[in-house]
């Protein structure tokens, strides 16, 4: 009802210059009457008959201006950038409106395409460049390793935070077309785990992190290689935030059914963080500390886990360390 109430005045306020007319005619007419003493009657009936048909014509354009109305909140409404069609112009005016929301929309249109080409081909660059650059960095890696000293330990170490960038990188690349990759299996979550605990072992070691792991003995329905790359990343922070001689444990939580936790001994991420870790590029308190934080890990994590239907949940205390959970009893998708 207000909607009808809104759209009458909408009509009357666009028609107030005529509405103003009419009046003011009715009153010239009426003293015109008076001034020459003609007949009151006639005068009346007259008056009567003009508004009557000024009425039926008032109805008239007001269900052509509400269709009008109509016609262009369903075009508001379903429009698309490349196609949409304008009700009939009721006069030049309008018409000329339309021609120039039409000349916006090709001018839009075009500026889109172009844009769309140039990201691209931006991703292409990206995504070749990030290839291309695991081949010199394995030639350095078999260097490094056929020379046994502390310096290539060392250079080593860095080589690896190297090809997890550009992990990260391709990753990032890959997110956008995400579920055109996704390859949805029961898959067992100590055998996901421990692929990512290889990886990082060196790091175990050359820390003296202590690994404090219990069989999970859990089958859960995700795509092993996005939910490795979160659980790598996972790792990554943890490793990065505890010091040496501290202590990493994984395991399955007894309260939360289906729930891996990954919990540090680490520096903690500060109370007022933690609803903002898995903004992209949020850094936070621990992020100021480590200059070279990018703020892309987590919120990668957290995207990755909502395409597959899992949830994260990380809980954390400055100096006592971090508890990452992830729970996978939402999936509701079949596998193939």
């Amino acid at each position: 009802m207000k909607d009808h109430i809104n759209i009458i005045g909408a009509y009357l306020k666009r028609n107030m210059l005529l509405i103003i007319y009419l009046l003011v005619s009715s009153c010239i007419f009426f003293s015109i009457s008076f001034l020459y003493s003609l007949p009151l009657e006639p005068t009346v009936y007259s008056l009567v008959l003009t508004y009557i048909f000024a009425f039926i014509i008032g109805i008239t354009d007001f269900f052509s201006f509400y269709k009008q109305h109509i016609t262009l909140e369903k075009l508001k409404r379903n429009i698309t950038i490349a196609d949409f069609s304008f009700p009939i112009a009721k006069d030049l005016i309008e018409k000329d409106y339309q021609e120039l929301i039409k000349i916006i929309n090709e001018s839009k249109i075009e500026i889109l395409t172009n844009n769309e080409k140039v990201y691209r081909d931006m991703i292409d660059y990206y995504t070749a460049w990030a290839h291309q650059i695991k081949t010199p960095i394995a030639a350095i890696k078999l260097v490094l390793q056929a020379e046994q000293s502390k310096i290539s330990s060392e250079l080593l170490e860095q080589l690896f935070k190297v090809e997890q960038y550009v992990e990260m990188v391709l990753q990032y690349l890959r997110m956008e077309n995400m579920s055109n990759d996704l390859l949805l299996k029961k898959y067992s979550l100590d055998h996901i785990v421990k692929q990512a605990l290889r990886k990082y072992s060196l790091i175990f070691i050359r820390k003296k992190i202590k690994l404090n792991y219990k069989e999970l003995n859990c089958h859960v329905l995700t795509d092993e290689k996005w939910l490795t790359f979160v659980i790598e990343q996972i790792l990554s922070n943890a490793l990065k935030y505890t010091n040496p001689g501290g202590q990493i444990s994984i395991y399955m939580e007894n309260n939360l059914p289906n729930t891996l936790v990954i919990e540090d001994t680490g520096i903690g991420i500060a109370k007022e963080d933690l609803p903002r870790v898995f903004e992209k590029g949020f850094t936070g308190y621990n992020g100021r500390l480590d200059k070279k934080s990018t703020g892309i890990g987590l919120y990668l994590c957290k995207r990755i886990l909502d395409k597959l239907s899992h949830k994260i949940i990380i809980e954390s205390e400055i100096g006592k360390g971090t508890k990452v959970k992830i729970n996978f009893d939402t999936v509701d998708i079949a596998p193939d």
